[in-house]
């Protein structure tokens, strides 16, 4: 994984211990968290400070290897019972986040299969959670190239759509939908990101304009609302999405919003591409009705500040009391509305996945 001045990175292995970048704070403050703890890693996970799937499963890695070091036990099966009682943990702190538990299901069979001594396992989780790291990093590199053929030929230079934030900060550093922007804007065909606010806590606003910023690629905020008038407008070239959980038909799980653009985009002749790892296939979920979407507080709704980017003037309340809310964390959008799924392994239509499920997860990065 090469380190740049301009690249961001979420999660970072230093010596003994992890930082992380508290993505709360942004884009006003820039905060660095370091952790020594498992625990303190799964309140990193539940908090925010760690977003996107793929993110929040190397965040588990290493918090994995964390919690293997804090097993005080010469016993073999007191070992795995209680790292996989751990494992379980993680994965109950985001249940619809695919990579998430799959980089769980990857540390603990190191531990399973494994024949060494409880040391020699430690080690062995260690390095699983750095290459883990380093093969998001190469894969999100893959995408965003394989990204680029999928894209309209033609302007010469495409103005592109993105909502949420599956940029460097929701992965190892290079990202899934934002890393095929980042690929197009290194090839220099890529004229300005639309980054949709994505309400209610802001990611496209505060995390993938942040992330424009700091590499200088040309980055306009809308409010959600405004996608269709962009489109309607000529405004939008493509609209580029990422996924949480793909399920076998290619119906994708992401980010609450993510199914309106879709429908906005077809209607009018706009691909609307989907960027995710291999790893976020579920082909045990025949479709994406079978999925549950996880809830968030209504917090997030109705009250504005403190904890979403450092909002100034304290918190302010936008709803009356005895209003109601509801606040899921996600949307499915059919496979019949995406044109393209793009993956390390390649770009698919939603209906020719399967041609994937033959992969062994070893195989899958």
């Amino acid at each position: 994984m090469a380190l740049s001045d301009t690249q961001v990175y979420p999660v970072l292995w230093q010596g003994d211990h992890l930082v992380l970048i508290d993505q709360r704070q942004l884009p006003e403050r820039y905060n660095i968290v370091s952790i020594r703890r498992c625990d303190d890693v799964v309140r990193s996970l539940r908090s925010g400070i760690v977003q996107g799937g793929s993110a929040m499963g190397i965040a588990a890695a290493y918090g994995l290897y964390l919690g293997a070091t804090e097993i005080h036990t010469e016993d073999p099966i007191a070992f795995w019972e209680r790292l996989e009682a751990i494992g379980d943990q993680f994965k109950q702190t985001r249940p619809d986040k695919a990579h998430l538990q799959w980089a769980v299901d990857q540390m603990l069979a190191v531990a399973h299969h494994s024949s060494e001594s409880i040391e020699a396992v430690r080690a062995q989780l260690l390095a699983q959670a750095q290459a883990i790291q380093a093969e998001d990093f190469g894969l999100c590199q893959a995408i965003g190239d394989r990204g680029i053929e999928v894209l309209p030929q033609s302007p010469a230079r495409l103005t592109l759509l993105t909502h949420c934030n599956h940029g460097a900060l929701a992965t190892s550093g290079y990202g899934t939908s934002l890393g095929i922007m980042r690929s197009l804007w290194k090839a220099g065909r890529l004229e300005r990101i639309y980054a949709a606010e994505t309400r209610p806590t802001f990611q496209g606003s505060r995390l993938t304009a942040w992330e424009c910023v700091q590499e200088g690629i040309p980055v306009t905020v809308i409010t959600d609302s405004m996608a269709a008038h962009c489109m309607q407008r000529g405004l939008i070239h493509a609209v580029l999405a990422g996924a949480d959980r793909i399920a076998a038909n290619g119906d994708t799980i992401s980010k609450i919003g993510t199914y309106s653009l879709a429908l906005i985009a077809q209607a009018h002749g706009i691909p609307f591409v989907v960027a995710a790892p291999v790893s976020t296939l579920d082909f045990s979920v025949p479709s994406g009705e079978k999925i549950t979407i996880s809830e968030h507080p209504a917090e997030e709704i109705y009250r504005l500040g403190d904890g979403l980017g450092g909002l100034q003037g304290g918190q302010r309340v936008t709803s009356p009391n005895g209003a109601e809310f509801y606040n899921p964390a996600s949307d499915m959008t059919p496979g019949r509305l995406i044109t393209a799924i793009v993956t390390e392994q390649g770009s698919f239509a939603p209906d020719q996945l399967g041609a994937l499920s033959t992969l062994q997860p070893d195989q899958r990065h």
